[in-house]
């Protein structure tokens, strides 16, 4: 079961339009920029989206991502715990985003009928 994240994330630019709530999928696409910790997650999803995920929010997403083997943790750095997305993550992450282009490219098609 799926929680929601109306009150964690928000559209920074257009609030009236919603906004993104897969959180994992944020943090993956975060991740294939390179290594991040979470504040740093959080900065970088808010500039990647306009969504910017709580804290909790985000540190849930991690554990489940870690748990499935799609990210994984690195050596701390002062207080901070980098984490990386691995090969499997990757995978992951891509056919998620052919799925996302896929399912915009027919919503968009369907709209220009209106």
């Amino acid at each position: 079961m799926r929680s929601s994240t109306r009150h964690v994330v928000k559209a920074e630019s257009h609030p009236e339009l919603g906004h993104y709530s897969d959180p994992p999928l944020l943090v993956l696409a975060s991740l294939a920029s390179g290594p991040k910790h979470g504040h740093a997650m959080i900065e970088d999803i808010a500039s990647l989206c306009g969504s910017r995920l709580g804290p909790g929010t985000l540190y849930g997403a991690i554990a489940r991502l870690e748990t499935q083997g799609w990210i994984e943790p690195l050596p701390p750095e002062d207080r901070r715990r980098p984490y990386r997305i691995t090969l499997e993550g990757v995978q992951v992450l891509r056919a998620k985003l052919a799925t996302l282009q896929q399912f915009a490219k027919a919503g968009l098609k369907r709209m220009e009928a209106l």
